[in-house]
């Protein structure tokens, strides 16, 4: 009887101290793999390439946007033009409008519009984003979400992906001096009810457009253009869309360099 009491002390004294030893192991395990883990996320970063123009992207055999647009390949996603063009820019065009102080529209960046549910009414809102580097690179994109900013950030994104390359050059009878100022021929553009003609123009004149369409060409890269327009211009989206368009027609030619 003693000898068997004693050894089940024996048992109960040697349990824990093994517990202790495999927690022990364990703790050593956790802090050994978190650094590794850190390493991993700083290395490669939160984006997986879904896609083989991504996975090319990423392993450097694709280092020129141009090389994607001269192709034709259809960007999926956003991810591969913030890597091949870090310096784009963006700008909002003014779509939304409110009552002004004085009477009249206030023109805003963001258009909320409301839908009435049995639980009440339903705000959304809605953004146009232009983005552009100033070097011919340049793409348009609308977006809707709850808030402002989620609109935004969609509105970005989907810019991104219908990014094209803009033909430049001096198509102006009157300046004749080769450089990439303008356009290198009179184009057309149409969306809705409204009609673009962008016509080459001469050192000087400036973006002779309204305000909303400045914007789109001014990070095309274009600096000296006329304009003309027909149809309700009061739609911004259509606006701006028929101006891209415009400027997406000029692929129509080929142009000798």
């Amino acid at each position: 009887m003693p000898k068997e009491q004693i050894s089940e002390k024996e048992i109960k004294e040697k349990e824990p101290e093994e517990e202790e030893k495999i927690e022990e192991g364990v703790e050593e395990a956790e802090e050994g793999e978190k650094p590794e883990e850190v390493i991993v996320k700083e290395e490669f970063g939160t984006w997986t390439p879904k896609t083989n123009l991504g996975k090319s992207v990423m392993k450097g055999e694709i280092t020129d946007i141009n090389e994607i647009l001269e192709k034709g390949l259809k960007i999926k996603e956003h991810q591969i033009v913030d890597k091949l063009v870090p310096n784009l820019e963006n700008e909002l065009v003014l779509i939304g409008g409110r009552p002004g102080k004085g009477g009249g529209i206030e023109r805003t960046p963001v258009r909320i519009s409301a839908k009435m549910h049995r639980s009440g009414r339903r705000y959304t809102s809605t953004a146009f984003v232009i983005v552009g580097n100033k070097d011919g690179i340049v793409g348009i994109g609308k977006g809707r979400g709850k808030e402002g900013r989620i609109a935004v950030d969609k509105a970005i994104k989907k810019a991104k992906l219908s990014i094209i390359k803009v033909p430049r050059g001096c198509g102006s009878w009157e300046c004749g001096c080769g450089g990439p100022h303008s356009i290198p021929f009179k184009t057309e553009g149409k969306a809705g009810s409204i009609r673009v003609e962008l016509i080459p123009a001469p050192k000087g004149i400036g973006l002779a457009v309204d305000d909303e369409s400045k914007k789109i060409l001014r990070l095309a890269g274009v600096k000296d253009i006329w304009g003309q327009t027909l149809g309700d211009t009061g739609t911004r989206f259509n606006l701006i869309q028929a101006v891209y368009n415009a400027l997406k027609n000029l692929h129509r030619y080929r142009t000798v360099k």
